[in-house]
């Protein structure tokens, strides 16, 4: 067990450094990318910064409160964007092209190679933006304590596993329908609910988003850690969920390469 670990992790180190190796072949794309994001960015702290010009709070979150959401968005969606995104969004070309035979064909797990076979180093300029504006909203939280950012390094990595098995169940059904556009436009629709606070929907549509479609869990429960005493309910619903999500989508590739035709056959 220790064994595969290791060549695992030694597997995705080679990779992490020939993807950044191929980046610094295409330098303006980081810049390119950095200009983006930051349009981005931009377009999202200025929306709730008109909403707060009209209201003192919406739900129970206050304009500094929600400075510190926007923060932990920017650096969650930037740890995956450089970790998976390129990856699942490339999944359909694979399977029309047959690229997907040759992972298929190597002696390590097929999800694996697929899900982090490319790193998008580019974005780790943005990474730094988003950290730097996080930090700027918790300086503005009057008495804020800082030991809570420990619970970031457990919350952080359960948001990733949530956003990335929520996104390759999604991505995966290109295996079973070669061509899925439709269904990759309706997980950007669902990701959009996570982008909001929670504090922002009626209770029945908050329970929807926590639990049937747990897009809320990415964003909106690390995002309490930080302002709010921790409740235990919302750290251990986090702990369960991520790792069973990731496991149905081992489960849903297995199933779903049952209906995969080699694109040489």
């Amino acid at each position: 067990m220790i064994k595969t670990i290791k060549k695992y992790i030694l597997l995705y180190i080679a990779m992490f450094k020939a993807s950044f190796i191929a980046d610094l072949e295409y330098r303006a794309n980081f810049f390119t990318r950095i200009m983006t994001d930051i349009l981005w960015y931009i377009a999202q702290i200025m929306t709730f910064e008109v909403i707060y010009q009209h209201t003192q709070t919406i739900g129970d979150w206050n304009k500094y409160q929600m400075r510190v959401f926007l923060g932990l968005l920017f650096v969650i969606d930037a740890i995956y964007m450089i970790i998976i995104h390129e990856n699942l969004e490339n999944i359909s070309e694979k399977v029309r092209k047959g690229d997907l035979d040759l992972l298929l064909a190597k002696p390590v797990d097929s999800q694996f190679m697929l899900t982090l076979q490319k790193a998008n180093t580019a974005i780790f300029g943005n990474l730094i933006l988003a950290l730097s504006w996080l930090f700027y909203a918790l300086h503005g939280l009057e008495g804020f304590n800082y030991y809570r950012l420990l619970w970031l390094v457990i919350l952080i990595p359960c948001s990733l596993m949530v956003v990335y098995s929520i996104r390759f169940m999604f991505s995966a059904t290109a295996v079973i329908f070669t061509r899925s556009e439709n269904l990759q436009f309706l997980w950007w629709q669902i990701y959009k609910l996570g982008m909001r606070p929670d504090s922002m929907y009626n209770p029945y549509m908050k329970m929807v988003v926590l639990t049937a479609l747990p897009v809320g869990v990415i964003i909106s429960i690390p995002a309490r850690a930080l302002l709010n005493p921790p409740e235990l309910t919302y750290l251990l619903w986090p702990l369960i969920l991520a790792p069973m999500l990731v496991y149905g989508t081992h489960r849903f590739w297995n199933f779903a390469l049952k209906f995969y035709s080699s694109a040489s056959s």
